[in-house]
Protein backbone atom coordinates (compact mmCIF):
# COMPACT_ATOMS: atom_id res chain seq x y z
CA UNK A 1 0.00 0.00 0.00
CA UNK A 2 2.89 2.36 0.73
CA UNK A 3 5.30 1.38 -2.04
CA UNK A 4 5.74 4.99 -3.19
CA UNK A 5 7.23 5.81 0.21
CA UNK A 6 9.69 2.90 0.27
CA UNK A 7 13.14 2.24 -1.11
CA UNK A 8 13.35 -1.50 -1.75
CA UNK A 9 16.49 -3.51 -2.44
CA UNK A 10 17.54 -7.10 -2.98
CA UNK A 11 17.68 -9.78 -0.29
CA UNK A 12 20.74 -9.82 1.92
CA UNK A 13 22.78 -12.89 2.79
CA UNK A 14 20.27 -13.68 5.54
CA UNK A 15 17.30 -13.47 3.13
CA UNK A 16 15.89 -10.48 4.99
CA UNK A 17 14.90 -7.90 2.36
CA UNK A 18 16.46 -4.50 2.27
CA UNK A 19 13.82 -1.80 2.54
CA UNK A 20 13.53 1.62 4.13
CA UNK A 21 11.01 4.44 4.07
CA UNK A 22 12.19 7.72 2.58
CA UNK A 23 11.25 9.39 5.86
CA UNK A 24 13.36 7.07 8.02
CA UNK A 25 16.37 7.21 5.69
CA UNK A 26 16.20 11.03 5.96
CA UNK A 27 16.96 10.73 9.69
CA UNK A 28 20.40 9.26 8.96
CA UNK A 29 23.25 11.75 8.95
CA UNK A 30 25.49 9.32 7.07
CA UNK A 31 24.90 6.31 4.85
CA UNK A 32 27.69 4.47 6.68
CA UNK A 33 26.13 1.94 9.08
CA UNK A 34 29.39 1.79 11.01
CA UNK A 35 29.08 5.47 11.91
CA UNK A 36 25.39 6.32 12.06
CA UNK A 37 22.93 4.70 14.52
CA UNK A 38 19.98 5.19 12.16
CA UNK A 39 21.73 3.85 9.06
CA UNK A 40 22.92 0.86 11.07
CA UNK A 41 19.31 -0.20 11.60
CA UNK A 42 18.39 -0.45 7.92
CA UNK A 43 21.57 -0.83 5.81
CA UNK A 44 22.81 -4.44 5.48
CA UNK A 45 26.38 -5.16 6.51
CA UNK A 46 28.74 -7.96 5.60
CA UNK A 47 28.55 -9.17 9.19
CA UNK A 48 25.00 -10.41 8.51
CA UNK A 49 26.51 -13.34 6.63
CA UNK A 50 28.34 -14.47 9.77
CA UNK A 51 26.22 -16.95 11.74
CA UNK A 52 27.35 -18.04 15.18
CA UNK A 53 26.28 -21.24 17.00
CA UNK A 54 22.67 -21.30 18.25
CA UNK A 55 21.53 -18.47 15.99
CA UNK A 56 18.39 -19.36 14.02
CA UNK A 57 15.83 -17.56 11.81
CA UNK A 58 13.22 -18.27 14.54
CA UNK A 59 15.05 -17.62 17.83
CA UNK A 60 11.99 -17.21 20.10
CA UNK A 61 10.18 -20.31 18.87
CA UNK A 62 7.18 -18.93 16.96
CA UNK A 63 6.90 -22.12 14.93
CA UNK A 64 6.91 -24.27 18.06
CA UNK A 65 3.86 -22.44 19.42
CA UNK A 66 1.93 -22.01 16.15
CA UNK A 67 -1.69 -22.92 16.95
CA UNK A 68 -3.06 -22.25 13.46
CA UNK A 69 -1.46 -20.63 10.41
CA UNK A 70 -0.46 -17.07 11.53
CA UNK A 71 -1.63 -17.55 15.15
CA UNK A 72 1.05 -18.12 17.80
CA UNK A 73 -0.14 -19.13 21.29
CA UNK A 74 2.91 -19.10 23.55
CA UNK A 75 1.69 -17.44 26.75
CA UNK A 76 -1.50 -18.67 28.42
CA UNK A 77 -3.56 -15.45 28.37
CA UNK A 78 -2.43 -13.93 25.08
CA UNK A 79 -1.84 -14.90 21.46
CA UNK A 80 -0.03 -13.34 18.52
CA UNK A 81 -1.58 -12.93 15.08
CA UNK A 82 0.89 -12.32 12.23
CA UNK A 83 -1.19 -9.95 10.15
CA UNK A 84 1.31 -9.05 7.42
CA UNK A 85 4.83 -10.12 6.49
CA UNK A 86 5.88 -6.71 5.13
CA UNK A 87 7.39 -3.67 6.85
CA UNK A 88 7.87 -0.02 5.94
CA UNK A 89 11.50 -0.45 7.02
CA UNK A 90 13.25 -3.79 7.52
CA UNK A 91 15.28 -3.65 10.73
CA UNK A 92 18.59 -5.42 10.33
CA UNK A 93 18.28 -6.80 13.87
CA UNK A 94 14.88 -8.40 13.09
CA UNK A 95 14.18 -11.52 15.17
CA UNK A 96 11.34 -12.84 12.96
CA UNK A 97 13.50 -13.63 9.94
CA UNK A 98 11.68 -16.89 9.24
CA UNK A 99 8.56 -14.87 8.37
CA UNK A 100 9.25 -11.22 7.64
CA UNK A 101 9.44 -10.29 3.98
CA UNK A 102 9.32 -13.85 2.64
CA UNK A 103 6.15 -13.57 0.58
CA UNK A 104 3.46 -14.74 2.98
CA UNK A 105 1.73 -11.40 2.41
CA UNK A 106 -1.45 -10.39 4.20
CA UNK A 107 -3.38 -12.71 6.46
CA UNK A 108 -6.17 -14.34 4.48
CA UNK A 109 -9.82 -14.62 5.40
CA UNK A 110 -9.43 -18.36 5.79
CA UNK A 111 -6.46 -17.91 8.13
CA UNK A 112 -8.43 -15.44 10.25
CA UNK A 113 -11.37 -17.86 10.46
CA UNK A 114 -9.10 -20.71 11.58
CA UNK A 115 -7.57 -18.44 14.20
CA UNK A 116 -11.02 -17.41 15.43
CA UNK A 117 -12.14 -21.04 15.61
CA UNK A 118 -9.14 -21.81 17.80
CA UNK A 119 -9.66 -18.76 20.03
CA UNK A 120 -13.33 -19.59 20.50
CA UNK A 121 -12.38 -22.78 22.35
CA UNK A 122 -9.55 -21.18 24.32
CA UNK A 123 -11.27 -18.76 26.69
CA UNK A 124 -8.04 -18.28 28.64
CA UNK A 125 -6.80 -16.01 25.82
CA UNK A 126 -7.79 -12.45 26.74
CA UNK A 127 -5.31 -10.41 24.71
CA UNK A 128 -4.36 -10.48 21.01
CA UNK A 129 -1.12 -9.01 19.70
CA UNK A 130 -1.30 -7.90 16.06
CA UNK A 131 2.15 -8.00 14.54
CA UNK A 132 4.07 -9.28 11.54
CA UNK A 133 5.88 -7.72 9.67
CA UNK A 134 3.97 -4.58 10.44
CA UNK A 135 0.17 -4.84 10.72
CA UNK A 136 -0.22 -1.21 9.64
CA UNK A 137 1.01 -2.07 6.16
CA UNK A 138 -2.70 -2.87 5.83
CA UNK A 139 -4.99 -0.01 4.90
CA UNK A 140 -7.40 1.20 7.57
CA UNK A 141 -10.44 -0.73 6.35
CA UNK A 142 -8.57 -4.02 6.06
CA UNK A 143 -6.77 -3.56 9.38
CA UNK A 144 -9.88 -2.73 11.40
CA UNK A 145 -11.78 -5.58 9.76
CA UNK A 146 -9.29 -7.94 11.43
CA UNK A 147 -9.97 -6.41 14.85
CA UNK A 148 -13.73 -6.48 14.29
CA UNK A 149 -13.67 -10.16 13.34
CA UNK A 150 -11.59 -11.04 16.42
CA UNK A 151 -13.96 -9.11 18.66
CA UNK A 152 -16.84 -11.27 17.47
CA UNK A 153 -15.13 -14.13 19.31
CA UNK A 154 -14.52 -12.19 22.52
CA UNK A 155 -13.85 -8.67 23.73
CA UNK A 156 -10.08 -9.08 23.50
CA UNK A 157 -7.65 -6.43 24.61
CA UNK A 158 -5.87 -5.58 21.35
CA UNK A 159 -2.17 -4.80 21.26
CA UNK A 160 -1.02 -3.19 17.99
CA UNK A 161 2.70 -3.87 17.54
CA UNK A 162 3.98 -1.43 14.94
CA UNK A 163 7.02 0.63 14.01
CA UNK A 164 5.02 2.96 11.76
CA UNK A 165 5.12 5.99 14.12
CA UNK A 166 8.93 5.67 13.99
CA UNK A 167 9.62 4.85 10.34
CA UNK A 168 6.55 6.26 8.54
CA UNK A 169 4.64 8.50 10.97
CA UNK A 170 2.38 9.87 8.22
CA UNK A 171 0.64 6.46 8.33
CA UNK A 172 -0.98 7.54 11.63
CA UNK A 173 -3.80 9.85 10.56
CA UNK A 174 -6.76 11.50 12.25
CA UNK A 175 -8.98 8.98 10.46
CA UNK A 176 -6.95 6.05 11.79
CA UNK A 177 -6.92 7.42 15.34
CA UNK A 178 -10.68 8.02 15.26
CA UNK A 179 -11.33 4.46 14.06
CA UNK A 180 -9.06 3.09 16.78
CA UNK A 181 -10.83 5.15 19.44
CA UNK A 182 -14.06 3.28 18.72
CA UNK A 183 -12.30 -0.08 19.20
CA UNK A 184 -10.79 0.33 22.65
CA UNK A 185 -9.40 -1.25 24.75
CA UNK A 186 -6.25 -1.20 22.67
CA UNK A 187 -2.60 -0.49 23.32
CA UNK A 188 -0.09 0.56 20.67
CA UNK A 189 3.42 -0.81 21.18
CA UNK A 190 6.11 0.92 19.13
CA UNK A 191 9.86 0.38 18.64
CA UNK A 192 12.13 3.41 19.23
CA UNK A 193 15.79 2.54 19.71
CA UNK A 194 17.55 5.91 19.55
CA UNK A 195 16.67 9.46 20.69
CA UNK A 196 17.12 10.80 17.14
CA UNK A 197 14.03 8.78 16.20
CA UNK A 198 11.95 10.99 18.52
CA UNK A 199 11.06 13.68 15.99
CA UNK A 200 8.24 16.16 15.65
CA UNK A 201 6.57 13.75 13.23
CA UNK A 202 6.69 10.90 15.75
CA UNK A 203 5.38 13.21 18.48
CA UNK A 204 2.44 14.17 16.22
CA UNK A 205 1.62 10.53 15.45
CA UNK A 206 1.83 9.45 19.08
CA UNK A 207 -0.25 12.46 20.14
CA UNK A 208 -3.05 11.33 17.84
CA UNK A 209 -3.01 7.85 19.39
CA UNK A 210 -2.97 9.15 22.96
CA UNK A 211 -5.82 11.58 22.32
CA UNK A 212 -7.77 8.66 20.84
CA UNK A 213 -7.46 6.95 24.20
CA UNK A 214 -4.90 4.32 23.18
CA UNK A 215 -1.93 4.09 25.57
CA UNK A 216 1.46 3.87 23.84
CA UNK A 217 4.40 1.78 25.09
CA UNK A 218 7.88 1.28 23.68
CA UNK A 219 9.98 -1.84 23.25
CA UNK A 220 13.61 -1.00 22.52
CA UNK A 221 16.43 -3.42 21.78
CA UNK A 222 19.90 -2.99 23.27
CA UNK A 223 22.07 -2.72 20.16
CA UNK A 224 25.85 -2.53 19.92
CA UNK A 225 27.03 0.78 18.49
CA UNK A 226 23.50 2.21 18.42
CA UNK A 227 22.31 2.69 21.99
CA UNK A 228 24.68 0.74 24.26
CA UNK A 229 25.78 3.69 26.37
CA UNK A 230 24.10 5.33 29.34
CA UNK A 231 23.81 8.81 27.84
CA UNK A 232 21.97 7.56 24.75
CA UNK A 233 19.60 5.38 26.73
CA UNK A 234 18.92 8.16 29.23
CA UNK A 235 18.03 10.56 26.39
CA UNK A 236 15.86 7.87 24.78
CA UNK A 237 13.87 7.03 27.91
CA UNK A 238 13.46 10.68 28.93
CA UNK A 239 12.25 11.53 25.44
CA UNK A 240 9.73 8.71 25.47
CA UNK A 241 8.43 9.67 28.92
CA UNK A 242 8.13 13.34 27.92
CA UNK A 243 5.84 12.31 25.06
CA UNK A 244 3.58 10.09 27.15
CA UNK A 245 5.15 6.85 25.88
CA UNK A 246 5.78 4.20 28.51
CA UNK A 247 9.34 2.77 28.34
CA UNK A 248 8.14 -0.83 28.57
CA UNK A 249 11.02 -3.17 27.68
CA UNK A 250 14.69 -2.94 26.82
CA UNK A 251 15.37 -6.29 25.17
CA UNK A 252 18.60 -8.19 24.99
CA UNK A 253 19.18 -8.95 21.30
CA UNK A 254 17.68 -12.27 20.21
CA UNK A 255 19.76 -15.07 18.71
CA UNK A 256 18.56 -14.28 15.19
CA UNK A 257 20.69 -15.40 12.26
CA UNK A 258 23.39 -12.90 11.34
CA UNK A 259 22.86 -10.49 14.25
CA UNK A 260 25.86 -11.22 16.50
CA UNK A 261 27.38 -7.83 15.60
CA UNK A 262 24.38 -6.14 17.23
CA UNK A 263 24.31 -8.07 20.51
CA UNK A 264 25.70 -6.59 23.71
CA UNK A 265 27.04 -8.72 26.59
CA UNK A 266 24.44 -9.16 29.32
CA UNK A 267 26.94 -7.92 31.92
CA UNK A 268 27.11 -4.64 30.01
CA UNK A 269 23.31 -4.41 29.91
CA UNK A 270 23.08 -4.93 33.67
CA UNK A 271 25.75 -2.27 34.24
CA UNK A 272 23.82 0.19 32.07
CA UNK A 273 20.58 -0.46 33.96
CA UNK A 274 22.35 0.13 37.28
CA UNK A 275 23.67 3.44 36.00
CA UNK A 276 20.27 4.49 34.67
CA UNK A 277 18.57 3.57 37.93
CA UNK A 278 20.67 6.27 39.61
CA UNK A 279 19.68 8.84 36.98
CA UNK A 280 16.03 8.17 36.16
CA UNK A 281 12.77 7.73 38.02
CA UNK A 282 10.99 4.39 37.94
CA UNK A 283 8.50 5.82 35.44
CA UNK A 284 11.29 6.22 32.89
CA UNK A 285 12.94 2.83 33.38
CA UNK A 286 11.97 -0.16 31.22
CA UNK A 287 12.43 -3.78 32.21
CA UNK A 288 15.67 -5.24 30.85
CA UNK A 289 14.59 -8.65 29.53
CA UNK A 290 15.53 -11.52 27.25
CA UNK A 291 13.42 -13.91 25.20
CA UNK A 292 15.06 -17.21 26.06
CA UNK A 293 16.11 -19.28 23.02
CA UNK A 294 13.80 -21.86 21.48
CA UNK A 295 10.62 -20.57 23.05
CA UNK A 296 11.85 -20.39 26.64
CA UNK A 297 9.84 -17.23 27.15
CA UNK A 298 10.42 -13.64 28.15
CA UNK A 299 12.14 -13.06 31.52
CA UNK A 300 13.58 -10.00 33.30
CA UNK A 301 17.34 -10.48 33.27
CA UNK A 302 18.37 -8.87 36.56
CA UNK A 303 15.87 -10.92 38.56
CA UNK A 304 16.52 -14.22 36.79
CA UNK A 305 20.25 -14.37 36.08
CA UNK A 306 21.49 -17.30 38.20
CA UNK A 307 25.16 -17.35 37.27
CA UNK A 308 27.67 -16.71 34.52
CA UNK A 309 29.80 -19.52 33.12
CA UNK A 310 32.68 -19.33 30.66
CA UNK A 311 30.60 -19.44 27.51
CA UNK A 312 27.03 -18.94 28.70
CA UNK A 313 24.63 -17.30 31.10
CA UNK A 314 22.25 -19.38 33.18
CA UNK A 315 18.80 -17.82 33.67
CA UNK A 316 15.57 -19.09 35.19
CA UNK A 317 12.52 -19.18 32.94
CA UNK A 318 9.00 -18.40 34.15
CA UNK A 319 8.65 -21.97 35.49
CA UNK A 320 11.89 -21.74 37.48
CA UNK A 321 13.80 -24.04 35.13
CA UNK A 322 17.42 -23.10 34.47
CA UNK A 323 18.15 -22.31 30.82
CA UNK A 324 21.31 -21.21 29.06
CA UNK A 325 21.95 -18.23 26.80
CA UNK A 326 25.27 -17.83 24.92
CA UNK A 327 27.68 -15.37 26.48
CA UNK A 328 28.64 -12.49 24.22
CA UNK A 329 32.05 -10.87 24.31
CA UNK A 330 33.00 -7.26 23.70
CA UNK A 331 34.30 -6.75 20.16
Amino acid sequence: MYDDDLLIGVDSATRLPYGVSRYYSSLAESDDPERDPIAAQYIPREAESNHVPRETPDPIGDRRYEATPRLVHHYRDRALLLVNDRCATYCRHCFRRHFTGHGAGRVSGDEIEKACDYLSVHPEVREILLSGGDPLMHGDEEFFAVIDRLRKVRDFLIRVCTRMPVVLPSRITERFAHALSSRLPAWVVIHVNHPREITGELERAVGLLLRAGAPVANQAVLLRGINDDAATLEALFRGLQRNGIRPYYLFQGDLASGTAHFRVPIERGIELMRTLRRRLSGLALPTYAVDLPGGGGKVPIEANLVRTENDRYILRDAEGTERSYPRETEQ
